[in-house]
């Protein structure tokens, strides 16, 4: 599959990006209709339904021979990373979504025979679409985004939910605690798509979570291999795009030194 073939997949996805985009901001005065998935703070509404349906139905009929897997199960049921896949979350931040109708984007991978391909972040009320094409580099809008270059954790500002560093069932919450300390700064931004562009851009430079699922995470792996940015689990080891991940992305030299000197210390 050459260059074209690539590129042809990329334009009907910017444009399919912005069309949900459109549908998503015309539902601002409209009254949302949100459930709970496996407790109050996993939030899906009927936007986040009629997001994922829209992307499905213009891939199924434009690229038929492609495979999507979405966060709200609308898609199929994928056990492989065979063919091309499109990993898909809607409205990734959807709490941010329900409450301040800002901080949320739309996250789409599409991976090749297990390679990243193409991925889209975009900040949907910000207006910003991160994006990245393999071997082509990264961009947020047109604006190509630089190498990062290599940072210590006392230089760095870093994004962690502060759930991690209390009592929770994933980890030892000692582990990450010295890392808060450590760090110029901590923030937290209620998406991980936007977090993981944000370390693409520079903007923070690293990211940690305890929990993310595929549709969390493809299309920043895009970004971020792009940039010479890490993407692995915390124990450093290669990212599942077919199950639930710890998740370590950071620009070079921090997330090396983060697993050794705080998560195997």
């Amino acid at each position: 599959m050459d260059q074209q073939y690539w590129k042809n997949i990329d334009a009907h996805a910017k444009i399919w990006i912005h069309q949900a985009a459109n549908l998503i901001k015309d539902s601002f005065t409209d009254e949302l209709m949100v459930e709970f998935k496996s407790n109050p703070s996993d939030l899906v509404t009927n936007m986040d339904v009629k997001i994922e349906k829209f992307f499905i139905e213009q891939i199924h009929a434009t690229f038929p021979d492609h495979r999507i897997l979405g966060e709200e199960g609308v898609g199929e049921e994928i056990t492989s990373l065979e063919g091309t896949v499109w990993i898909i979350d809607p409205i990734d931040g959807t709490t941010n979504f329900v409450h301040q109708q800002r901080n949320f984007a739309i996250s789409i991978g599409i991976f090749h025979e297990g390679i990243g391909m193409l991925g889209y972040i975009f900040d949907v009320v910000g207006g910003e679409l991160f994006h990245a094409m393999k071997g082509n580099g990264a961009y947020v809008n047109e604006k190509a985004l630089k190498d990062l270059q290599p940072i210590t954790l006392e230089e760095a500002l870093f994004s962690m939910n502060a759930s991690w560093v209390t009592e929770n069932r994933r980890i030892d919450y000692r582990k990450l605690a010295p890392i808060v300390k450590a760090a110029r700064g901590i923030r937290s931004f209620g998406s991980a798509a936007l977090e993981l562009a944000y370390v693409a851009a520079g903007r923070i430079d690293g990211y940690l979570s305890m929990r993310l699922s595929p549709w969390d995470v493809a299309a920043g792996i895009v970004l971020l291999n792009e940039v010479g940015g890490k993407a692995t689990t915390i124990e450093g080891e290669p990212l599942s795009l077919l199950n639930e991940n710890t998740l370590l992305a950071s620009k070079p030299k921090l997330h090396e030194n983060i697993i050794k000197e705080y998560i195997n210390k």
